[in-house]
C-alpha cells in the first residue's frame, strides 16, 4: 500500500489496530493532534479493559473483540507491527482504498523541521546488540541519542519528545523488524544496515522473497551509507536492488581483511577501510576485538557493523574503541554465568531460531548443548552438520526436541544425546545435571535453543533465568 503526506491530522478518522504498547502510543499521539481515534483489538480481558478505560478518558474509542471490521469512515489504519498483512481488517481497508501504515510511519511522518537523522539497523538476529553498541559508541562521541524503535521507548512518544529524556537528541539509534519495516514506506534513513538474513517469520510474511524485501526496505532513500555483510550476499543484493540518493555509498562488513569500503579485522584489530582518505591504500585502527563483549565471531561482525554506521556519520575511532568497551550486552544474550569444575556455563537463551544458535555454537568448542523448545517450523539439518564437530554433546528438551533429535541422529550420530522427555520448568534444572554430566573440564555447556520458548516458559528471559538459576544450584552442589 502507498503513502500519503499528512499536512494536519485534525479531523482525521483514524484506525488503530491493537491495543498493544505501541498501538496505545500511537492513539494517544494521534489524538492529541487532533484526529478521531478508534483503536480495535481481537481481546477482551480485564487488562485490555482497563487499558480501554485510560484511553477513553482522552476521548478515544476503543472496540475489543472484533479486530476483523473497519470502522465506517475510516481515512488511515495505523496497525500494530505483528499483525500479519492478511488480516481481514487490512483486506477491508484495500478494498476501500485505505493505506494501513505502522508506528514506525507515524513516527517518521511526525518528525519537526529540525528532527535528528536516523541510523536504522534490522537483520535476522543481532539487531538489539548493534543498535545498541551503536548508540554506546554516539554517546562516546558526545552525541546526544538513544536506542529505540523495536526496543524500549514506542517511537512515536521519542519523535514527539514527551519524555525530556528524548528531547534535543543528536541523532537517533534504530531498530527496526521486518514487520515495522513492512509498514513504513516513507522511511528515509540517514544511514542503514542489514546484518545478515536467514528464513525467520516466513508464516506472517509468506515467503523469503517477501521476508528479504521487507528487511531491504530499510535502504530505501538512504543519503550516506548502506551497510551490508560481506559474509550474506543477500544482504549486498538489497542494496543493489535499493532505490538511494545519488552518492550514498555500499560500506561491507567482514570478519576477515577488509577490502575498500570496507571494515573488516586484520591481526586482532578492527579496522576502516571505507571511512578513510586514499581508501585504495589506507586502512584507520578502530578498536580491538577485545574491546567487544563478548567477543564471539558473530558480536564481533555487530560491533562492526555499528562502527560502520557511526563512521558514516562522521565519528572519530577513539568513539568507536571506547563505545565498544563501554557497552555491556544485555541479559540472556551468550552471557557467561559460572564456571563449575572447569567447565563454563553460557546463557545464550535468546538464540530463538537456527541462524541465532549457529552463530553462538561458532563461537564455543567443545560444547555441550542445550537445544529445544518450539520449532516455528524450522528445520535443524544445516544447523547440526555446522556444528557436530564441535559438540561434546547434547541435552534436548522442549515440545518440539524430537526434530533437533533427528537430525543429530543423521547428521552427527557419534555425539551423545540426552532426550529429556519433559516440558515442565523444572526440566531445566535436569538439563543442567544432564549437561555437567557430559561435560569434561574446558568444555561450554551452552543454552542456545534454537527454538521458541513459550511451550515451557512465559518468554526466552524466563528461559534463561531458569538456566542462571540451575547452574547456581549447581554450583552450590559442587561447593
Amino acid at each position: 500500500m502507498g503513502s500519503r503526506e499528512v499536512t494536519s491530522w485534525q479531523g482525521m478518522n483514524i484506525t488503530v489496530a491493537g491495543l498493544g504498547v505501541s498501538g496505545v502510543s500511537a492513539a494517544r499521539a494521534l489524538a492529541g493532534l487532533g484526529a478521531v481515534v478508534t483503536v480495535v483489538d481481537a481481546g477482551d480481558g480485564d487488562a485490555l479493559r482497563a487499558r480501554a478505560a485510560g484511553l477513553a478518558d482522552a476521548g478515544i474509542t476503543v472496540r475489543l473483540g472484533d479486530a476483523e471490521t473497519l470502522p465506517e469512515g475510516t481515512d488511515l489504519v495505523v496497525t500494530s507491527p505483528g499483525w500479519a498483512p492478511s488480516g481481514p481488517l487490512f483486506a477491508a481497508a484495500a478494498a476501500a482504498g485505505v493505506d494501513v501504515v505502522g508506528d514506525v510511519e507515524i513516527a517518521w511522518r511526525l518528525r519537526g523541521p529540525d528532527a535528528p537523522p536516523w541510523l536504522a539497523v534490522t537483520g535476522t538476529n543481532g539487531k538489539t546488540t548493534t543498535t545498541q553498541m551503536l548508540a554506546s559508541i554516539l554517546r562516546a562521541a558526545g552525541l546526544r541519542t538513544a536506542a529505540v524503535g523495536n526496543i524500549g521507548t514506542p517511537i512515536v512518544d521519542v519523535v514527539l519528545g514527551t519524555d525530556p529524556e528524548y528531547r534535543d537528541l543528536d541523532v537517533l539509534a534504530v531498530e527496526l523488524s521486518s514487520y515495522q519495516l513492512h509498514w513504513a514506506p516513507s522511511l528515509r534513513a540517514h544511514s542503514a544496515a542489514v546484518l545478515n538474513l536467514a528464513p525467520d517469520h516466513l508464516d506472517w510474511h509468506g515467503s523469503m522473497e517477501a521476508y528479504a524485501a521487507d528487511k531491504g526496505r530499510i535502504y530505501e532513500g538512504n543519503t550516506v551509507a548502506c551497510v551490508y555483510n560481506v559474509a550474506d550476499k543477500a544482504t549486498e543484493d538489497l542494496v543493489v536492488e535499493a532505490d538511494v540518493v545519488e552518492g550514498c555509498r555500499a560500506i561491507g562488513f567482514t570478519l576477515g581483511a577488509p577490502g575498500p569500503s570496507m571494515l573488516g579485522v586484520v591481526d586482532g584489530i578492527l579496522v576502516d577501510r571505507a571511512f578513510v582518505e586514499n581508501r585504495q591504500k589506507n586502512a584507520q585502527e578502530l578498536a580491538e576485538v577485545a574491546d567487544v563483549n563478548p567477543p564471539a565471531p558473530h558480536n564481533i561482525a555487530n560491533a562492526l557493523a555499528a562502527a560502520a554506521l557511526a563512521r558514516a556519520f562522521g565519528v572519530e575511532p577513539r568513539a568507536v574503541r571506547d563505545g565498544l568497551r563501554n557497552f555491556r550486552p544485555d541479559a540472556h544474550r551468550i552471557a557467561h554465568v559460572a564456571d563449575v569444575a572447569g567447565v563454563a556455563y553460557v546463557n545464550d537463551s535468546k538464540a530463538t531460531n537456527t541462524h541465532a544458535a549457529e552463530a553462538s555454537l561458532a563461537a564455543y568448542e567443545p560444547v555441550v548443548w542445550i537445544a529445544g523448545g518450539l520449532a516455528k517450523g524450522a528445520t535443524f539439518d544445516g544447523l547440526v552438520t555446522g556444528a557436530a564437530k564441535r559438540l561434546r554433546g547434547a541435552v534436548l528438551i522442549g515440545a518440539d526436541r524430537a526434530l533437533i533429535r533427528e537430525a543429530l541422529a543423521r547428521h552427527a550420530p557419534e555425539v551423545p544425546v540426552v532426550d529429556l522427555d519433559r516440558t515442565d520448568t523444572g526440566a531445566m534444572l535436569a538439563a543442567v545435571r544432564e549437561a555437567a554430566r557430559l561435560a569434561e573440564p574446558g568444555d561450554t555447556v551452552l543454552l542456545a535453543p534454537a527454538c521458541a520458548s513459550m511451550d515451557m516458559f512465559v518468554n526466552y528471559g524466563k528461559r534463561g533465568d531458569a538456566f542462571a538459576d540451575a547452574v547456581r544450584e549447581l554450583a552450590a552442589g559442587q561447593a
